[in-house]
């Protein structure tokens, strides 16, 4: 199996004549993922790598039937972009934008957990199950098909371990870039639960960063509920507090969000921290 895509998942990408929309979207193609439709306001009728593209997200559902979503919009557009592919019942949105307004994220995630609509992003590279279907701007022949979940918050070191796992003859069963923002969609934790839940998963590396609480978060959850080895590395170990280093997310304010507290919660929990991303593949390869 995987979580949240695999070869069944129907995919709508708004913002598909862009110039960045229409690229990954032939990419996306070229890996065997199932994109049914695309949406620009104003260019319906028109198709982009024979993908039939409508001016609304309702049209596209009711003609193409899509049951994901990728958004290639701009920051001041995105927003808007998301709410709408949630209220024309789209299952699972992923927001590859960056720089979205913070309040303009308030309001979506407020709607998007009242209708129940998952959320990968903003600020992601997407989200892939190797051999089965890519939502993302990750190269794809990097990854291998096997039992091993990644999810991150940084897609640079996303990258880094797969390409350590699959040279390891390591595969994965799916990679979730989870999203660098203050303000994102499905965390740790939620997915942690998907990876529990999924026979294919044998083991999984978390790779956090300063900044917020969600690794501290889901190191409760791993501590209490997840029964699968956890291999993780969180980067910004040198980071001055109240810079941000990358990310809208990492910043350490108030003492709060530092990777020393983040390295402490999950090593308590029985987690294998990592001191280097190097070391990543070798200590996968330890657990299981």
């Amino acid at each position: 199996m995987s979580i949240l895509v695999d070869k069944e998942t129907r995919v709508l990408v708004q913002g598909i004549t862009g110039r960045e929309g229409s690229f990954h979207t032939q990419q996306m193609l070229a890996y065997g993922t199932n994109v049914v439709a695309g949406v620009t306001p104003g260019k319906g009728g028109q198709s982009v790598h024979a993908v039939p593209v409508f001016n609304t997200v309702v049209q596209a559902m009711v003609e193409t039937k899509p049951n994901a979503a990728m958004i290639f919009v701009p920051p001041r557009f995105a927003a808007d972009a998301i709410l709408e592919a949630a209220e024309g019942g789209i299952e699972l949105v992923i927001c590859l934008t960056e720089g979205i307004p913070v309040n303009d994220m308030v309001r979506v995630r407020r709607y998007l957990d009242i209708r129940g609509t998952k959320l990968i992003g903003p600020n992601t590279p997407g989200v892939i199950s190797p051999g089965k279907s890519k939502l993302g701007l990750m190269a794809g022949y990097i990854h291998r098909q096997g039992g091993v979940g990644v999810m991150s918050r940084s897609g640079t070191l996303t990258y880094e371990a797969v390409n350590q796992l699959s040279q390891r003859g390591i595969g994965q069963s799916t990679c979730v870039g989870i999203g660098g923002d203050p303000i994102v969609g499905l965390s740790f934790t939620d997915l942690l639960a998907m990876f529990e839940d999924d026979p294919q998963t044998e083991a999984v590396v978390l790779i956090g960063e300063i900044g917020g609480n969600a690794e501290e978060q889901a190191s409760r959850y791993i501590a209490d509920k997840f029964t699968k080895p956890v291999v993780s590395f969180i980067a910004g170990r040198t980071a001055p507090p109240g810079r941000r280093m990358g990310h809208a997310g990492a910043i350490v304010t108030g003492g709060t969000g530092t990777a020393t507290a983040k390295i402490a919660a999950l090593s308590e929990a029985g987690v294998t921290v990592v001191e280097s991303p190097a070391q990543i593949g070798s200590a996968i390869a330890a657990v299981i």
